[in-house]
């Protein structure tokens, strides 16, 4: 009897489980929350009353806008954010380069906000909002409450939706398009209603106007309605060939533009495809390690928030629902279909290119668990995020900015507005008129058109400019100005390669210096080429000379 005693009293003294321990401290915190939970507890229970979500996406926007105004004080916007704005200066439906989705978004943006650094960046954090939001639509679709939360908390703690969001380009400008189409498609399927049918291929179309790369959605949405159980009753609706019809009618204006103009961004995009099968299999490892590194944090989360009970994903995923199971092979298309692209065409497949698809592995997890969350886990995650924020903002923003005060940008972003507003001086001064044209270096002249008072017409990128060589007539007949880092050859050997076959030309070094917060920075020595007009060549034998002193100064 002492014995039987003596077992059952040892039994008592094993050590408990860290995974029960945990889950029953948060149970335990969801019947008798700490006082500093409670104002969260309080804002996760308002989630249906409409306002927690709204919140919390404002929050997160004014935050990441806030670090990208003090990360980058000292300098300018990313060369492809300037490019976006650049090149939707004039509307086209299509551009040299992408799609025209990007240019239109920041045109758009621009006729109301004012032309400055903040506004773009207030841009790129309200379109990764914009994504969040949509990403939330597709969430309640399958769970209520905090759930939704958990799902973008978990999505803010990837890199996607500040890091890869601020460089507003043909690749964030997919973060909000993709859930919004996903969204509609998951809509049609479900209801096969013609009104969600031509909602899913206009979004499709906007998607696909925003990077070719969208095709590879497209082609997931038809992988997985012909793997869905469900599919006979939607192909044996109209709610496909709807989404077909106004699909294709949403893109024939830019299918028009690619067939009169030479498809240029086709070209463009098919320039990636130029690896073998070693190339390939290196950029799959990498696109795949890229993308789980992408996730990492978040997947942590995830196995402290559902402990043992991640034991129960089999059981879990056998009794998926049927719109999350089409999300589920919308989740495979997105990721197999890229990797055996460029297994076959040995194209390259940066990780950062399927970021804006990340959403689906989120809310596949989270809203295919059918066991409950506590709270308590939502609370503590919503603490990490803030956390993280308010770190970036307070530490390593401006760490960041003191850093490259002194060491600068590869592209020379701290250079941008100083370069862009010498280059007017001597301009006006040389010519007495306003800067209308610049060319050069692909960054510079984007920069150069934004942050000039003068706002000057960019000519067509660098690249572009080589087999061309001598500027197109009609902008040579009204003048022109080319912009280089002194340090860039391929750049400064077209500049005295152009500059004698030109006409008269001034020529001109000079050297910019970075500032931050009124702390100067690094130097750096710029070439200014100035071609004026024709109507006012004749003149200055000054100007020749001028040219001709600057060029053996240079030699």
């Amino acid at each position: 009897m002492w014995r039987l005693n003596a077992s059952f009293s040892l039994s008592h003294l094993r050590p408990v489980p860290f995974d029960f321990a945990f889950q029953a401290m948060a149970e335990r915190s969801d019947r008798a929350p700490a006082r500093w939970r409670r104002p969260f507890l309080h804002w996760l229970s308002a989630v249906e009353a409409g306002w927690a979500v709204p919140l919390l996406l404002a929050c997160f926007v004014a935050i990441w806008t806030l670090y990208l105004v003090i990360a980058y004080a000292g300098g300018g916007l990313h060369p492809d954010t300037l490019e976006a704005w650049a090149v939707g200066r004039n509307f086209a439906f299509g551009y040299q380069k992408h799609p025209p989705l990007m240019g239109w978004v920041t045109a758009a943006w621009t006729s109301v906000f004012p032309l400055s650094d903040w506004s773009l960046q207030l841009m790129a954090m309200a379109n990764a909002g914009l994504a969040l939001f949509f990403v939330d639509l597709i969430s309640r679709q399958f769970v209520t409450g905090h759930k939704r939360v958990l799902v973008l908390l978990l999505l803010m703690l990837t890199p996607a939706y500040q890091f890869h969001a601020q460089r507003f380009n043909a690749n964030a400008v997919l973060l909000a398009t993709w859930p919004l189409a996903t969204y509609c498609f998951l809509r049609a399927f479900e209801t096969r209603a013609a009104l969600w049918a031509a909602a899913a291929g206009s979004t499709t179309a906007l998607a696909m106007i925003g990077k070719y790369y969208s095709i590879f959605l497209v082609a997931s949405f038809v992988f997985a309605a012909l793997a869905h159980p469900g599919r006979r009753a939607y192909f044996s609706s109209a709610s496909p060939w709807i989404s077909v019809v106004v699909g294709l009618a949403a893109l024939s204006p830019h299918l028009y533009w690619l067939a009169t103009t030479g498809a240029s961004t086709f070209t463009y995009a098919l320039a990636h495809a130029n690896g073998n099968v070693v190339s390939s299999l290196g950029e799959v490892r990498n696109f795949l390690l890229g993308l789980a590194a992408a996730m990492s944090v978040s997947a942590v989360c995830w196995a402290l928030i559902a402990g043992t009970r991640l034991k129960q994903f089999p059981a879990d995923f056998a009794a998926m629902s049927p719109g999350l199971r089409l999300l589920f092979f919308i989740a495979i298309g997105t990721i197999a279909l890229p990797v055996l692209t460029s297994l076959a065409m040995g194209t390259d497949l940066p990780s950062l290119w399927a970021l804006q698809g990340l959403f689906l592995v989120v809310v596949l997890v989270v809203c295919g668990a059918r066991y409950p969350i506590e709270r308590f886990h939502t609370v503590n995650v919503t603490v990490i995020v803030a956390i993280v924020a308010l770190a970036a903002v307070l530490v390593a923003a401006p760490i960041h900015a003191i850093y490259r005060n002194k060491h600068g940008y590869e592209e020379g972003r701290n250079f941008y507005a100083q370069a862009a507003d010498r280059a007017t001086h001597e301009w006006r001064e040389l010519t007495g008129e306003p800067l209308s044209i610049v060319t050069g270096d692909d960054a510079l002249t984007f920069a150069t058109a934004f942050y000039s008072p003068d706002h000057p017409r960019h000519a067509r990128p660098l690249v572009y400019q080589y087999p061309w060589g001598v500027p197109r007539k009609a902008m040579a007949d009204g003048g022109w100005a080319a912009l280089c880092f002194h340090d860039q050859d391929l750049c400064r050997g077209w500049i005295e390669w152009v500059s004698p076959q030109a006409g008269p030309s001034v020529r001109r070094e000079f050297t910019v210096q970075a500032s931050l917060w009124g702390r100067p920075g690094l130097t750096r020595q710029m070439i200014l080429l100035m071609v004026p007009s024709r109507g006012e060549r004749a003149a200055p034998e000054s100007a020749a000379n001028d040219f001709s002193a600057s060029r053996r100064a240079a030699e």
